[in-house]
């Protein structure tokens, strides 16, 4: 399958909220005393919000570039995906860091748009069981309008990657999947959240009903989607109905990918010790979405998946360590091969 070309230099452009994660390890008793909400959610707050839990939680912060899609960009840049990414950054030194990091990684960034504001951040609670319960203030990536999305952005894409956070601003959403398709674009969709699905039903049937190459969930969104309890390979089959490539991911147990009449049990990679779960289903989507775009079968595409999202519950954040890479890019490259 062609890699890029003179028509697509980039294979994958992400669209998204480009968001700078900050992460801290607390215990159950911190959830209940100062976090209102399900553990394990996203919900969307002001920065007030963020400042006061950063109060109660002290110095222990670590801070990295996250957000969905650019999580699944960075992680399929650096086995080798040529990217670029389509979201709007601050004016602070915190979009700053942001985008150096984006570029350092080896994505382009002359997609990013811009605003004087400050860049968005996702406090990221990590419990001792590895869950992580987040709390978002979009800051500038919130102030991307429709009016902003034009061919240009997509001009030279081959593939467009879509995280269901976008799905809260539905205008938005709709002019990005419009425009991508436009411009001849096959696109996935990441959806994100089990709140993301519950506010969005609607049109993501009807996206699924116009056409998404790839859907990628988990357990929970498929569950939220479909309103109702069923085995996973169910969901996978059903979401596989309307013509694309579904993945549903199981978490530490693995995944279910379909398409057409194939389905495929995706096996977990075992690890010994889980650190963090932020950022795992980005990483999965990375490695699946690079071995779909190169050409893999479905079973490896989901195995190079697996891989990446058990690497990443290793470390803390949604990054892998820059050392890791060069293992778990000739893993991928010659996954599939023999």
């Amino acid at each position: 399958m062609a890699k890029h070309t003179a028509s697509h230099p980039f294979e994958l452009i992400g669209v998204g909220n480009p968001i700078m994660d900050l992460l801290a390890h607390v215990d159950d008793a911190f959830l209940k005393q100062h976090v209102a909400g399900d553990k394990g959610g996203m919900v969307l707050v002001d920065d007030e919000d963020i400042v006061g839990l950063l109060h109660h939680i002290g110095d222990r912060i670590a801070m990295m570039p996250g957000g969905s899609a650019a999580n699944t960009t960075l992680g399929a840049t650096k086995l080798g995906l040529k990217t670029t990414f389509l979201g709007k950054i601050g004016g602070d030194i915190t979009a700053g860091h942001y985008y150096e990091n984006f570029v350092a990684a080896g994505g382009d960034g002359s997609r990013f748009k811009r605003a004087t504001l400050p860049n968005g951040r996702c406090l990221s609670l990590v419990t001792p069981d590895g869950q992580r319960t987040m709390r978002t203030h979009l800051g500038a990536a919130m102030t991307l309008r429709p009016e902003e999305i034009t061919p240009a952005d997509f001009k030279g894409c081959r593939h467009a990657h879509i995280e269901g956070y976008l799905m809260f601003n539905p205008a938005l959403a709709q002019k990005v999947v419009d425009t991508a398709r436009a411009a001849g674009c096959t696109l996935s969709l990441d959806l994100a959240s089990f709140e993301v699905v519950n506010v969005a039903r609607d049109w993501i049937f009807e996206q699924l009903r116009q056409g998404l190459d790839v859907v990628i969930g988990n357990e929970d969104e498929a569950k939220a989607l479909f309103q109702r309890e069923d085995t996973y390979e169910a969901y996978a089959r059903e979401l596989a109905q309307f013509g694309g490539v579904a993945a549903v991911k199981m978490g530490k147990e693995g995944a279910w990918v379909a398409q057409g009449r194939e389905l495929h049990r995706v096996f977990p990679v075992r690890v010994d010790r889980v650190v963090d779960t932020t950022g795992a289903g980005d990483a999965w989507a990375a490695g699946f979405l690079y071995g779909y775009l190169r050409g893999k079968t479905l079973a490896v595409s989901g195995a190079i998946g697996s891989r990446l999202g058990a690497e990443t519950v290793q470390h803390l954040g949604a990054s892998i360590p820059d050392i890791h890479w060069p293992r778990l890019r000739a893993h991928a490259e010659d996954f599939g091969k023999e």
